[in-house]
């Protein structure tokens, strides 16, 4: 088979083109096929230059367009020699093709062959399950930190978000892990000193700079850490993770009051309950009436600092 780029595009056109034109007037129905035949192309496109995006295959990608290029060019200019010299190369093109991206190619067929779908378009899972899983995470890291007496402060980030406190630590952006939260609150380490920001599946920062909680009817014996969680929990509708350095206890705080001394399975059971099951199982026109009040508080707040 021979593929000439040079060809004839007033040809193409009235053969291809124009006629396809005309069939489309003749059956207007063929336009809808026409529309899903291209979403289709399109998204498989998108999801192909998602996965070999970054890789090495990325940069062979650029140099086989380059050639198709050059190609073109170079028989639309009537460059004969050089026309026939890639126009050699572009026919062996699949097998190199083939031979080249047989790594991509082979994890490709496998994914396929065993019903992961999802990845192998590029599909993130389930938003629910990956939040499930990023709690039991968070709960490994916790009593793993819990036990080593090691003092972390962890913030869910809910419906309301608190950019303004992400802003204020080094941004990460990484997957959640129990190894880097449990190496993040390491002790004498640059990022031990503040909070990790979870949101969005993701931990977008640490060291973050909370505030605290003021209210006289906090007890006294309560540290620093817990009273950064009770401020940002009241201040939002953040579920913080706390564990104490002093105790290596657990805590949880939520809507501004603190659950102290909890152990992993009960942890583990209030921030399912709060981060996943109210966020996809209660009603939206509540969730928005919360939000509005919450949002309505912290104004009031901001305000009455004003005046002061």
């Amino acid at each position: 088979m021979v593929i000439n780029l040079g060809m004839n595009w007033e040809n193409f056109y009235r053969d291809n083109i124009v006629s396809y034109i005309k069939s489309l007037q003749q059956n207007p129905f063929e336009l809808v096929t026409l529309i899903l035949d291209l979403a289709i192309v399109i998204f498989l496109l998108y999801c192909f230059f998602k996965v070999v995006k970054g890789s090495r295959a990325w940069q062979l990608i650029k140099g086989i367009a380059l050639l198709i290029v050059a190609t073109w060019i170079s028989g639309l200019v009537n460059l004969k020699i050089l026309n026939w010299i890639l126009t050699g190369i572009m026919n062996l093109g699949v097998i190199a093709i083939i031979v080249i991206f047989q790594p991509e190619l082979r994890r490709g067929l496998e994914q396929l062959g065993t019903n992961k779908l999802t990845r192998f378009f590029g599909l993130d899972k389930d938003v629910s399950t990956k939040t499930k899983e990023d709690i039991y995470k968070v709960v490994i890291a916790a009593t793993e930190l819990s036990k080593a007496k090691t003092g972390a402060l962890i913030v869910f980030e809910r419906d309301i978000k608190i950019q303004d406190i992400i802003s204020t630590g080094i941004p990460m952006n990484a997957e959640v892990s129990p190894q880097l939260l449990v190496n993040i609150f390491e002790p004498k380490t640059p990022l031990h000193d503040g909070a990790v920001i979870i949101s969005n599946n993701k931990i977008a920062a640490a060291a973050c700079v909370l505030p605290l909680a003021d209210d006289k009817d906090i007890a006294k014996e309560l540290g620093t850490r817990h009273r950064a969680a009770i401020g940002i929990s009241k201040e939002s509708d953040s579920i913080v993770v706390v564990v104490s350095e002093e105790t290596g206890k657990m805590s949880v705080a939520k809507d501004g009051t603190l659950i102290a001394d909890v152990r992993e399975d009960v942890l583990k059971k209030i921030l399912i309950s709060n981060v996943v099951t109210k966020k996809f199982a209660i009603d939206k026109k509540e969730r928005k009436e919360k939000i509005k009040q919450i949002k309505e508080k912290m104004k009031n707040k901001q305000e009455e600092k004003g005046e002061n």
